[in-house]
């Protein structure tokens, strides 16, 4: 069976290119509609009448809705319109796939938690245990598992010209579309999509930069104290939070810079949506997160993104660019592993220069380091370190798992990126104390003591 065999993750892409094809162009009005779609689908790439069921569950997930087996559809389209939201669990699982599959990996996909996975009829996932890394869905080439996509139920709201939809992108983004692609063509390319502006999210990891700063230096006073910094992967601070109740104490209670950025275009634009393009799976389970719900309305990842551009014909590298410098060296810098440590280092610095305890940071990515690391500080063992930087992904963020080109070359071209910004460190960049004075802060010092914006930077 063609649908149920190995390679089908670039499959499922291609699905979601033709739902948002016909959806954007007004031609999914009814469950006849669905109906042909589906068909079209199963002519277009050579799926047998028995893949039937398994294709319409793809269809529904590209939707952004729960698979239901082998059902007809029946309030689909009724959903997506209502949906302001996409609801847990974001990783779903497709039945009746795995028993065309020979793999016997499934118990060793998770990098974690492996207990909470089996192989019987398929993976049972515990979603209290999970970290949404999507390690398993990616490992996942018969589709049985995979990602509820979130595009769909944005479509209205991008062609309502009475709604004020913003596109927050993560540092990560440089270099996804191509080597030579700027932000600013990127920036031309939303607007084309209906989004009323690009953010650059590393200009709010600046703002969170310098309260994490203040937050070391009050924290940190002898030898013997270390920080976590819980900026950025939502993979770090889970694993910390469930599985190290005795290390979370340490960690920081600042929001990520994707959920301060939410948080405070919200606050300057009333009844506006902001929608995050990510690099990973994890970040669509963090906005669910009851301490931080709210901020972020959806989240797109860039391999979604790409299909998105393609199915809608928006050539981003042939597009006037529209260029802005909002974010320093050191907020862009938080795309990779060392990133949040080398942006902080440079406020505290600017902050204390005559600190004795300077900061001293360890950078470590990748689950199984993490987890080693917080092993060893949970068994009393000393570390010569007091600043701690945990990435889920190896080589950080544009490691993730839905990222379009190598770890590698977006390590390069972040590094380039970064370099490329006016702006050398947070402490210096003049967006964020735009914002700041616009919430009643008036200087540096203020940003913990100010309540409004202490509450948008800070975990409920």
């Amino acid at each position: 069976m063609i649908g149920r065999s190995a390679g089908f993750q670039e499959k499922r892409m291609k699905i979601f290119g033709e739902v948002v094809k016909m959806y954007w162009n007004g031609q999914l009005n009814s469950n006849s509609d669905l109906n042909k779609l589906t068909d079209h689908i199963m002519d277009k790439f050579g799926f047998i009448d028995e893949d039937k069921p398994f294709i319409k569950d793809h269809i529904r997930i590209a939707m952004g809705l729960d698979p239901k087996g082998n059902q007809d559809f029946t309030d689909e389209l009724d959903l997506v319109r209502k949906s302001t939201a996409v609801g847990e669990p974001i990783v779903t699982k497709i039945n009746g796939i795995c028993e065309y599959c020979e793999h016997e990996n499934c118990d060793k996909i998770c990098k974690h938690e492996a207990h909470i996975y089996r192989r019987s009829e398929g993976p049972v996932i515990v979603n209290d245990k999970c970290l949404s890394c999507g390690e398993c869905v990616t490992s996942c080439d018969f589709g049985a598992l995979a990602d509820k996509i979130e595009f769909i139920p944005l479509v209205n709201m991008l062609k309502d010209e009475n709604t004020t939809v913003f596109a927050a992108v993560a540092p990560a983004i440089a270099g996804q579309f191509g080597d030579n692609v700027t932000l600013g063509q990127l920036r031309t390319a939303f607007k084309l999509m209906g989004f009323a502006d690009m953010i650059e999210v590393a200009m709010f990891a600046d703002i969170l930069t310098i309260r994490e700063a203040f937050e070391f230096s009050h924290l940190v006073k002898s030898e013997k104290d270390f920080f976590l910094t819980s900026c950025c992967c939502p993979v770090w601070y889970n694993l910390t939070k469930k599985g190290f109740p005795d290390m979370f104490k340490h960690m920081s209670p600042s929001v990520s810079p994707m959920i301060a950025s939410g948080r405070f275009l919200k606050e300057l634009y009333k009844d506006a949506k902001v929608v995050f393009f990510a690099p990973c799976i994890a970040k669509k389970s963090e906005i669910n997160d009851p301490d931080v719900k709210g901020a972020i309305d959806f989240v797109i990842n860039f391999r979604e993104l790409a299909e998105i551009f393609s199915a809608l014909d928006i050539h981003p590298e042939q597009l006037q660019g529209e260029e802005k410098d909002q974010a320093s060296m050191g907020g862009r810098l938080y795309a990779r592993t060392g990133g949040v440590s080398f942006s902080v280092k440079t406020v505290v610095n600017r902050l204390e220069p005559r600190r004795v305890i300077k900061l001293k940071s360890k950078k470590i990515d990748g689950v199984k380091n993490c987890k080693e690391l917080l092993e060893h500080l949970s068994a009393g063992k000393e570390i010569d370190d007091n600043f701690i930087e945990g990435m889920g992904c190896n080589g950080g963020c544009v490691g993730g798992p839905r990222t379009n080109i190598e770890m590698e070359p977006a390590t390069r071209i972040v590094n380039e990126y970064a370099e490329d910004s006016l702006i050398m460190t947070p402490f210096d960049n003049l967006n964020v104390m735009k914002i700041l004075k616009q919430l009643g802060v008036n200087s540096i010092e203020e940003i913990l003591q100010n309540e409004r914006t202490a509450k948008l930077l800070t975990r409920e």
